[in-house]
């Protein structure tokens, strides 16, 4: 029997059952790499020898009767987590030569409940881009069409989990890094309310690995089935031990519902700011229809919907003065001389970036204001809906786009050539608030590409979210492997 497309939950219970051990789970997952990841090219770390004692090892554990919740599975891990003996770079040549001394957070979190970890996933320079590819690993494919993305920045794992390299990996979003990723290929994702998982040890090198509460960014599981993400996202759900304490215990609210019927969901088609395609649209009516057809209240719009074009210009704010945190000084420099420079009539539309790189304490602390009162309306929409249904990202997968300069590409929405940058419309709906997200597959396009949506709950309430995605995939279906 093959196991590689099957669930993590199934192959439990298949181990529990004694119907196959994980070493054969895991010999198997590296044949599969080492036959067709030199097309792919998702697993730029691998780890072999190191997944091969801890699969011997927990056959061993299962044999004496132990237990973990992942023991035995194998998994991979975004190159942007520290693992302990293994490079990690984001993609910066610079740094192709660090080896970090400790293992993320996260990483940890894996070891502890069992599982196997073949390796890291490839990212782009520096995590942002909705692509994979740097100058140290090259370019990874997306397994559905080898000259499309796979998404990014967490396309190397999606593109593991559609290609069967493993059950289950864990990635990072800030602009749609694991929703953007999971709806290329045709998988699912989670992006966690804000500060509600550990992200110690995801943090670019060589900057020490230290307790953060992240502005915006979030760690989260990606898998090949709705059930599949919430068993990896109540591994990874809690504080840093090292902020919280070790007896900290994290209680989530449960679903609000456990049935189609009971649900009251919000949904959204257009943006303000960028269309959606005509196959992104078909995806969001086969979820609106399903939910309608088993019951469920659906609206197509409210009056308690934040201002989405104020929103966007919010996320953007708060975005680009994180990132620029981090810049050079020489660097930031420039920016601010340029920001200067700027005519005082220059509309904001077209100065946001340059002037929130350049901003004050002020200026932040003024964004953030604006940005609770979206809060507030986000409660009082959560109050009269259970789920928001709308896109991930206005089309599929686009062809590999390398060009250097940012600024001149473009991504085609039915035939119209629109700025590349504006891709990140629809994530910034959940990320600027911080809300719970989940990505999940609807079909295929009419050129045979997977299309997705995300679902989005309330503050704190990702049961919800994720439980919405397990009823949806028993309605219209789930993951496909790629033909």
């Amino acid at each position: 029997m093959e196991w590689s497309f099957l669930a993590a939950e199934d192959l439990l219970t298949a181990l529990r059952a004694g119907e196959v051990t994980s070493v054969e789970l895991t010999e198997e997952a590296i044949a599969r790499i080492e036959r067709d990841d030199k097309a792919i090219n998702a697993i730029c770390v691998p780890d072999f020898e190191r997944a091969r004692a801890a699969a011997l090892a927990a056959d061993e554990e299962r044999a004496r009767g132990e237990e973990r919740a992942l023991l035995g599975i194998p998994v991979t891990v975004k190159e942007s987590y520290n693992m302990a003996g293994l490079a990690t770079t984001w993609g910066m040549p610079a740094q192709r030569d660090y080896v970090p001394e400790e293992d993320a957070v996260q990483v940890t979190r894996l070891r502890e409940a069992g599982a196997v970890i073949l390796g890291k996933t490839n990212v782009p320079f520096m995590l942002r881009d909705w692509q994979s590819y740097n100058e140290i690993y090259g370019t990874t494919n997306n397994p559905w069409d080898l000259a499309r993305s796979p998404g990014g920045s967490s396309g190397g794992s999606s593109a593991a989990l559609a290609a069967g390299f493993g059950a289950l990996s864990i990635g990072s979003d800030i602009a749609g890094s694991l929703r953007v990723p999971a709806h290329f290929c045709g998988v699912y994702a989670h992006k966690p309310t804000v500060g509600l998982a550990a992200t110690r040890g995801m943090v670019p090198p060589p900057v020490t690995p230290l307790p953060a509460d992240l502005d915006l960014a979030v760690v989260g599981p990606m898998a090949r089935t709705a059930r599949d993400l919430s068993l990896l996202f109540d591994v990874m759900a809690g504080p840093d031990p090292l902020t919280r304490g070790l007896a900290y215990e994290l209680r989530l609210p449960p679903a609000r519902h456990e049935r189609l019927a009971d649900f009251r969901v919000l949904i959204l088609e257009d943006h303000p700011q960028v269309p959606s395609s005509a196959a992104v649209r078909a995806g969001v009516h086969r979820v609106a229809d399903a939910l309608t057809t088993a019951g469920a209240r659906v609206e197509r719009q409210s009056d308690l919907l934040p201002d989405l074009t104020e929103a966007a210009t919010l996320y953007v704010q708060l975005l680009v003065s994180g990132f620029a945190a981090g810049m050079p000084d020489e660097q930031f420099e420039q920016m601010r001389v340029m920001a200067a420079a700027l005519p005082t009539d220059v509309p904001e539309s077209d100065a946001v970036w340059l002037r929130s790189a350049v901003a004050t304490h002020r200026d932040w602390l003024r964004a953030d204001g604006r940005r609770e009162a979206h809060r507030q309306q986000w409660r009082q929409l959560f109050a009269e809906f259970d789920a928001v249904v709308c896109p991930v990202s206005p089309t599929p997968a686009f062809p590999h786009e390398h060009n250097p300069d940012p600024n001149a590409r473009r991504i085609d929405i039915d035939g119209v050539a629109y700025p590349f940058g504006l891709q990140m419309a629809w994530s910034g709906v959940a990320t600027m608030p911080g809300l719970p997200a989940t990505a999940i597959p609807t079909g295929l396009s009419p050129e045979g590409l997977p299309v997705g949506v995300q679902l989005i709950g309330p503050m704190y309430e990702d049961r919800t979210p994720l439980r919405l995605a397990e009823l949806l995939e028993e309605r219209i279906g789930g993951f496909q492997p790629p033909k």
